[in-house]
């Protein structure tokens, strides 16, 4: 293995040690010295890396956003339908929020922001991202005509993403918010009402996707439910507004 090669291995687990330190604890309360050790190296490696902690809660939002962006880049590469490409992306931002402690910590810290590293340059916001995407997919939609007449975009964007960011602030504190099976029952209710009667059957709730952790336990600790468009993703839809909180 070559220098450069261990010193990007160390960088990794730095960002990985610090994505479960804030995920565990937050970012105020998180130590440097746990962060270098759970990830194995001594403080003054990890001060090579990273000059701040909020240097590192950059790094940690980064590998989020990146791992968002070749999220919806990827499901619109592989969908012809714009609600099916919504479907898809829900689920696969939802297992992943679950699953991956880097892009939930990351996500977590762009939503409210405790941190700034001036050198990390402008940050983008998600949430807005979010919102901007599932209005572009949903003007996709009725431009298809695929979604019922009465419905404007803008109203089902509220339910949506409003339904969405619901479920990952309740996942914090039980990661079944974000269980496909939820994300299942979600469009389940809703695509009998915005989808039109002739596209409904062609929809696939649970996603066109295998889920990679279908049946993972998790701990309980609240009581949860049980042709082609151009490739976009999150980063590529102008954000005109912010979300509100």
């Amino acid at each position: 293995m070559t220098k450069q090669e261990r010193a990007m291995n160390t960088r990794h687990a730095l960002i990985r040690s610090a994505a479960q330190a804030f995920d565990q604890h937050g970012y105020t309360r998180a130590k440097l010295s746990a962060i270098s050790a759970g990830a194995g190296v001594s403080s003054g490696a990890l001060h090579f890396h990273f000059d701040t902690k909020a240097a590192m809660a950059a790094a940690v939002e980064t590998e989020a956003t990146r791992t968002l962006h070749a999220i919806t880049r990827n499901i619109q590469r592989k969908s012809v339908s714009p609600l099916q490409t919504l479907i898809d992306t829900t689920h696969a931002i939802a297992e992943q929020l679950r699953w991956d402690v880097v892009t939930r910590a990351g996500f977590r810290l762009n939503c409210r922001p405790s941190h700034t590293d001036p050198d990390s340059g402008p940050r983008p916001d998600l949430r807005a991202q979010w919102h901007t995407y599932v209005t572009y997919t949903l003007t996709q939609a009725a431009q298809q005509h695929t979604t019922h007449p009465s419905l404007t975009p803008r109203q089902l964007t509220t339910t949506i993403v409003g339904a969405t960011a619901g479920f990952e602030a309740l996942a914090r504190q039980n990661h079944q918010w974000l269980s496909h099976t939820t994300v299942t029952t979600l469009w389940q209710t809703l695509l009998p009402t915005l989808a039109t009667p002739s596209h409904l059957p062609q929809l696939l709730p649970g996603g066109t996707h295998t889920p990679t952790h279908p049946s993972a336990p998790v701990a309980a600790t609240t009581a949860a439910p049980e042709a082609a468009a151009p490739v976009v993703s999150l980063a590529a839809v102008p954000v005109p507004v912010p979300v509100p909180s």
